[in-house]
């Protein structure tokens, strides 16, 4: 910002010693606005949004928030609508990405939009000002998609920030190292002039479809979960009623045990932060389902989660009203119980016409036929969660992230076994496109765990 070597001061961004809970909260994601030297040292003013939280050990739930407070940042009216640059910061020494590295680098270049593809560039730092082949070869080698220049190679920049070293000793070398960094600036900054910004509708059209997808994908499981169940205590009673098939002829008395399944509600380790987060579950009283957990941060209230649409919830079994949804530190569990089944029990549950269910074989395809009602509900859940996959397809500059990948293998086992092979096979090849990056990343994030 106008500083030059002769001035001798170097001007740093310091941190309070002393953090709020509040702050230390929040730190994950940090913007800095610098303005008031406009036509001075720069010709604009700039808006820097840091995310020095990601990738670190607190694991990939961390980083949905990070993704979460950037979709809220740029959708909001008073927050930021468009982007000049996307900068990857690596050494120049690098000449393999490691697997944390290679982690945030494509997790962070999969929360944009196709279209911001031309304003990712690559920010080398411990340069020593000669063409970093060892780093260039690496982002080539993990295909991080990111801006060209004529040569085909990626955007990049270099930099040796000693500036706020003692000059007593070195001061040729940490002179040069100045010079690196000051013509490293000055083409960072023409490179800013001369790009187009890109507007963030297509961006945040992408964090959406994300969050939607896991919101989607946890409340699937947790449905199909409960469907298995249902299944399960369905296929005890039949079990039961075939072992008393004389009893049930004379209607004499007899129970049967059952693993009977029920709706529970847990508490969470949700809290209010001061008066900005809020961590918990968005829910559904009606359906009795989580259609937003974990991940739900920043919604106060039901109707500000992501996953309302319109008036109305995109992941509850009903679709039903905000109204109908609370935002509370617990959750919805899927429970069993033993329970004791007397004949008249199961009729009274299962029989829709006495006199047609009085018999034995009519009772027992009634119950085949919840089991097999049951199994035919878990398609159109299926199908939202690829419906979702399949919208990042059309505008996500990478489609598959690290909790994308988990999702995919979900998807993939279940449409296996409803013999979805095109759709299976559609999955697996988005899938194996970024195997060995997740391998890498996967590893990381397990022995960060």
């Amino acid at each position: 910002m106008g500083v030059e070597w002769e001035d001798d001061v170097w001007f740093q961004i310091v941190e309070e010693e002393m953090k709020t809970q509040l702050e230390s909260k929040t730190s994950d994601v940090i913007v800095y606005q610098i303005f008031g030297f406009e036509d001075k040292t720069l010709p604009y003013s700039m808006t820097i949004i840091d995310t020095p939280g990601y990738g670190d050990t607190r694991g990939i739930k961390h980083d949905l928030n990070i993704m979460e407070r950037l979709f809220y940042l740029f959708r909001s009216e008073d927050g930021v609508h468009e982007i000049n640059a996307v900068g990857l910061v690596m050494k120049s020494s690098e000449n393999r990405l490691n697997d944390r590295l290679r982690y945030i680098l494509d997790s962070v270049v999969s929360l944009f939009g196709k279209d911001m593809e031309k304003n990712i560039v690559a920010l080398i730092t411990y340069s020593n000002g000669r063409k970093p082949k060892d780093s260039l070869q690496a982002l080539e080698a993990a295909e991080i998609k990111c801006a060209r220049n004529e040569k085909n190679q990626s955007v990049h920049f270099l930099f040796d920030n000693c500036q706020n070293e003692d000059r007593t000793e070195d001061a040729e070398d940490l002179e040069h190292a100045n010079k690196i960094s000051m013509k490293g600036m000055n083409q960072f900054t023409n490179f800013l002039v001369k790009t187009e910004p890109q507007r963030l509708e297509t961006t945040v059209n992408v964090l959406n479809e994300r969050i939607r997808l896991t919101a989607c994908i946890q409340n699937l499981q947790d449905r199909i979960e409960l469907i298995d169940l249902k299944q399960t205590e369905i296929q005890q009673i039949q079990d039961g009623l075939k072992k008393y098939e004389r009893e049930m002829k004379n209607n004499e008395e007899f129970t049967i045990e059952v693993d009977e399944v029920y709706k529970d509600k847990e508490r969470i380790n949700g809290e209010m932060w001061g008066l900005v987060f809020y961590e918990g579950a968005t829910c559904c009283t009606v359906c009795e389902e989580n259609c937003h957990y974990p991940g739900c941060t920043l919604a106060w209230k039901p109707e500000h989660c992501e996953v309302m649409k319109d008036g109305r919830c995109t992941s509850c079994t009903g679709k039903c009203p905000v109204s109908d949804h609370v935002k509370e530190n617990w959750k919805y569990v899927n429970k069993t119980r033993k329970a004791q089944k007397t004949l008249e029990d199961v009729k009274g549950k299962y029989e829709m016409n006495k006199e047609e269910t009085e018999k034995q074989e009519s009772l027992l395809e009634s119950l085949q036929k919840e089991k097999e009602t049951l199994e035919e509900n878990k398609t159109p859940l299926l199908d939202e969660a690829y419906h979702h996959v399949v919208k990042l397809e059309e505008n996500a500059l990478n489609v598959v992230s690290l909790s994308t990948y988990v999702h995919l293998d979900f998807l993939i086992e279940e449409l296996e076994k409803k013999k979805d092979t095109e759709k299976v096979s559609h999955l697996k090849q988005m899938k194996s496109r970024k195997s060995e990056g997740f391998q890498a990343a996967a590893k990381y994030m397990y022995n960060a765990i």
